[in-house]
């Protein structure tokens, strides 16, 4: 759980003042609506240190707190997995009648191998009549969002998941993925 919990407000209020970072939700194919509908402010790391980006910051620290424990969980982690890499991670909004509808695995092609793990905070609640949990389909669970609550999982297939319709209200989270180190790609 994310602590303190003001951090995810801070989130929301920084995506809502930051209308022209917004850009409809795209995937690795682009833009395709009928697979992911939201609405995406993509942020570098590079970026977290420009005034005004100081919530990153602060929201990163809390959340390595939650990689720490997950490595108690999973100790062989910290064989091969001792220094990874932020990339790009996004901040999402999805309204009523959105959703990333398609199954999928967050390394699925080439262009995906150096993830290791995905992550993701929720930073506001979802009721549960109004949809927008996460599903893991191999595991049949569903993830209703609770504020502050982060989830880590590997990026494998063996954590296929999808969003489900959200039918009122927003949902807004913040995602992305623990990588290899890379110096393909500059950030």
């Amino acid at each position: 759980m994310l602590n303190p919990l003001s951090v995810c407000d801070e989130l929301i209020n920084y995506f809502e003042a930051n209308k022209y970072k917004q850009k409809q939700g795209e995937t690795s194919g682009g833009e395709q609506l009928h697979i992911k509908n939201s609405i995406d402010i993509s942020i570098l790391p590079k970026d977290m240190k420009l005034s005004g980006n100081e919530v990153f910051e602060e929201y990163f620290n809390n959340l390595f707190s939650c990689y720490e424990d997950y490595t108690k969980q999973w100790p062989f982690l910290t064989t091969f997995a001792d220094s990874l890499q932020i990339g790009e991670f996004n901040l999402q909004r999805y309204q009523s009648g959105q959703h990333f509808g398609a199954l999928h695995t967050e390394r699925s092609s080439l262009d995906s191998l150096h993830r290791i793990f995905a992550w993701m905070t929720y930073l506001n609640d979802v009721d549960i009549e109004d949809g927008g949990s996460t599903f893991f389909s191999h595991y049949d669970l569903d993830i209703q969002p609770k504020k502050g609550l982060t989830l880590i999982w590997p990026a494998e297939w063996t954590h296929a998941h999808k969003g489900n319709l959200l039918h009122a209200n927003s949902k807004y989270i913040i995602t992305g993925w623990m990588h290899f180190p890379s110096d393909l790609k500059e950030i």
